[in-house]
């Protein structure tokens, strides 16, 4: 649109001349950083399946609501199109629809969340507790730990948001559409193995 400000349609180039790219590793350290995140949570994947069956004799996952939390996944795993089609929009110089995209990440994301929580203070109201034995502590170690990163990205989404209220969400540095976007989709895929480890395998 002639005499529309370029920040509202097209990502700002943030180059100056002789600027040096650093986008290539930017990019390799988010991929770093979620290979070391793979390890951490492989480890607590592990040892839940390790404890799975170890109770102490009181409530294990026959409390599980499996259409409920199947319902909350539906959620989560919708917010990776949502965050496609912010990345689509955004390379494709349409801000505000990048924004509109954003804020529907953002808003599903916050969706499970709420989910997750009403679900533990269920489980916790029947006397699944983080104490309450092994099986438990490794429970909510696990889940609680992907739900502070479903957080984490939350805000990194309404950050993203904010800035480009401001025309400051650029592309070559600071945090950008495409970085949250693989944290995001990371996040998504960690979950989708959660919810099948914990809440489809049943115990032997």
């Amino acid at each position: 649109m002639a005499g529309a400000p370029l920040a509202e349609h097209a990502p700002a180039a943030g180059h100056d001349e002789g600027h040096h790219d650093v986008r290539p590793v930017r990019k390799t350290a988010m991929w770093v950083f979620l290979g070391s995140e793979c390890v951490f949570f492989g480890a607590m994947i592990s040892t839940f399946l390790l404890y799975r069956s170890n109770t102490n004799g009181g409530i294990g996952s026959e409390i599980f609501d499996i259409p409920f939390t199947s319902a909350s996944s539906f959620v989560l795993l919708m917010s990776s199109l949502t965050m496609v089609l912010a990345h689509g929009a955004y390379y494709g110089g349409d801000l505000r629809q990048a924004r509109v995209w954003l804020a529907a990440t953002a808003l599903l994301g916050t969706t499970f969340l709420a989910g997750q929580i009403f679900e533990f203070s269920e489980f916790i109201h029947q006397g699944l507790t983080l104490t309450s034995s092994p099986f438990g502590s490794a429970f909510y170690m696990l889940t609680g730990f992907h739900g502070a990163h479903v957080a984490v990205g939350v805000l990194l989404l309404g950050s993203m948001f904010l800035l480009s209220l401001g025309g400051r969400l650029y592309d070559d540095r600071g945090l950008n559409v495409e970085l949250v976007g693989l944290y995001w989709h990371f996040v998504d895929i960690v979950w989708i193995v959660i919810f099948t480890v914990v809440y489809l395998l049943q115990q032997p």
